[in-house]
């Protein structure tokens, strides 16, 4: 019996109130849409994700919605290995506020780039879009990250929203990191 070789990573999804964190991140992990809106705390999920043939043991820390009084606590910014930063495409206020999000997460960090895809959800609601799909994609080009829209409600591009921050987390040489295997480690 052999023992599968796993990496761990741990995601923060950041954000503004009421833009689908919580919807996207339950969508990815569960398989399913929460119709009701209740406002999140915080949780934390993971789920075995498998990308280019690797293992990953994802850890996803579902935030509290990020406003003017509480930009970014801390702890979401030392340890994690990737972020997504999520908007609505229907609130301009929400982009703004990943633009806020990003720079205090350089500010903890004290780095010039970290792994962030960018994300515009509520796609589906592209009769109120209030942020430009080329606006994003020029923000992403500037920050060197990348970026994707997508519906939780409609689980669209769901999957590829961790996929792509994998692939962003991985850019920063993290292979060298010793695997962690499934079970028990003693050290």
């Amino acid at each position: 019996m052999t023992l599968e070789l796993m990496r761990a990573r741990k995601i923060a999804v950041l954000g503004s109130r009421a833009v689908g964190k919580s919807s996207m991140t339950i969508q990815f992990v569960e398989n399913h849409f929460a119709d009701t809106y209740y406002p999140t705390i915080e949780n934390t999920f993971h789920k075995l994700v498998r990308y280019r043939n690797q293992d990953y043991d994802a850890e996803i820390i579902d935030t509290a919605g990020q406003d003017e009084y509480s930009i970014l606590n801390s702890k979401h910014a030392i340890g994690i290995h990737g972020y997504v930063l999520v908007y609505s495409i229907a609130s301009r206020q929400s982009f703004e506020m990943c633009h806020v999000v990003r720079d205090k997460i350089l500010n903890y960090t004290g780095i010039d780039w970290v792994p962030i895809v960018l994300v515009g959800n509520k796609a589906d609601l592209s009769n109120q879009r209030q942020v430009p799909t080329e606006e994003a994609t020029r923000v992403a080009i500037e920050w060197n990250c990348a970026f994707i829209e997508s519906s939780a409600k409609h689980n669209q591009n769901i999957g590829k929203i961790f996929e792509l921050v994998l692939g962003e987390i991985e850019k920063q040489g993290l292979d060298s990191e010793p695997p962690r295997t499934s079970g028990c480690l003693l050290m």
